[in-house]
């Protein structure tokens, strides 16, 4: 597409091969800024490209950041977790607003996180750091003893997470003392929080000039495994209430533009809890789900939300009406082989012959035996559905957790 030169020119931090494509497609400028091992295929397919490795923040950190304002670049936008804070640390040089760093730390370290959203006035559980085994051993006993446990009840568990970590990396769940000595001595320091009862669901919110441009609710059918969009009418009747939240989150952290991406719980008399929020796109494909049903494409929706050039009218302009002119429901499920000793990769009858089943990404096993889960982002590959009926295709996404893709 040709390139207006009007409007912002765009880094994009991280690898992506749909960003890319998005930017390709998209009328603004783009450069992206990557490792050196992209750069041979950005040569081969003329990507403009700056090779940085993003290692922790330094004395060179500055140096991206300065070639980027020298390039002519506007702004950059985080595609993973790990260029969240590089992110804050370049805007803050080519917006002149250094308090866009600090921004990014608070968006990074899930602690420093919590207490921001406290400070605002929104609603989390209990949490603190631990430094050693120790620490997790009091916590635990603690919470417990808030919640009035007798000798012998079972305990509430605690989670365990890592600070910086993308999605459910480092995510433990302690029930008693004796759990805590499988946490190996590398992981600490850690967040602990308090365990949570409800509806968990998660949001993509566009925002531009402070205010929310578009919001959409992503419902998990079960953490780690499946999601699907719009969320179904019983999640989505809370629309409002979740507007009310994530205008509160954007006024907590300072937010003017971007996108966001907090977890929620919703516990069964309706009150909101805050989880978390990322400041980058969700896991799980939501991105490629959201174009299936609305049409439009959200790598180049957050272009235009983060672009400083963007108008109110072109933003507008962009986005479709939330809910009403989405065509369907669109869902993924994230395989994981149910055997411990694998041969082919076969797609259940049952997947091939339903009529919301569209497309998988799987490939054959590389090798036999099977390595145990590590974490919810450790699957082997998505399978995609898409259909009319949010029900039908809530439970066709629970019941992928019982099929055998792998024999």
């Amino acid at each position: 597409m040709n390139k207006d030169p009007n409007k912002g020119y765009i880094a994009l931090l991280g690898w992506s091969l749909n960003a890319i494509e998005a930017a390709e497609n998209f009328d603004r400028r783009y450069v992206v800024v990557a490792p050196d091992w992209a750069e041979d295929y950005c040569k081969q397919h003329d990507i403009p490209y700056v090779s940085w490795n993003f290692e922790r923040l330094n004395d060179r950190s500055l140096e991206i950041a300065e070639t980027l304002r020298d390039m002519g670049v506007d702004v950059s936008i985080p595609l993973f977790e790990e260029t969240v804070e590089w992110a804050g640390a370049i805007n803050s040089v080519l917006l002149d607003n250094p308090r866009l760093y600090g921004q990014s730390l608070l968006l990074r370290d899930k602690a420093l996180m919590k207490r921001r959203a406290q400070l605002g006035g929104i609603r989390v559980g209990i949490f603190e750091e631990a430094h050693d085994h120790q620490d997790v051993i009091r916590f635990l006993k603690r919470v417990n003893q808030t919640l009035l446990k007798l000798d012998g009840d079972p305990n509430d568990p605690i989670h365990l997470k890592a600070f910086d970590k993308a999605g459910c990396l480092g995510h433990r769940v302690i029930r008693t003392p004796d759990e805590v000595d499988t946490i190996p001595e590398e992981e600490f320091p850690v967040l602990m929080e308090s365990h949570l009862d409800g509806w968990e669901f998660a949001v993509e919110a566009w925002i531009h000039d402070g205010k929310i441009a578009f919001l959409n609710i992503s419902e998990y059918v079960t953490l780690g495994y499946s999601v699907f969009v719009p969320a179904s009418p019983e999640l989505e009747r809370y629309r409002e209430q979740i507007r009310v939240q994530i205008e509160k989150l954007i006024k907590a952290f300072d937010i003017d533009f971007g996108l966001i991406h907090p977890e929620y719980f919703v516990t069964s008399d309706g009150e909101m809890y805050f989880g978390e929020v990322a400041y980058r796109p969700p896991g799980f494909k939501v991105f490629e789900l959201l174009e299936r049903v609305y049409g439009f494409n959200a790598y180049q929706a957050s272009m235009l939300v983060f672009d400083p050039k963007s108008t109110p009218e072109e933003v507008a302009e962009f986005f479709p009406r939330e809910v009403v002119d989405a065509n369907g429901f669109a869902g993924c499920f994230g395989v994981y082989p149910r055997r411990r000793v694998v041969s082919r990769l076969e797609i259940p009858e049952s997947v091939e012959d339903h009529p919301y089943f569209e497309s998988h990404e799987l490939t054959a096993p590389l090798e036999e035996t099977v390595t145990k889960r590590t974490a919810f982002g450790t699957h082997w590959g998505l399978v995609y559905f898409k259909g009319d009926d949010a029900h039908t295709l809530r439970d066709l996404l629970k019941a992928q957790e019982d099929e055998d893709y792998y024999i």
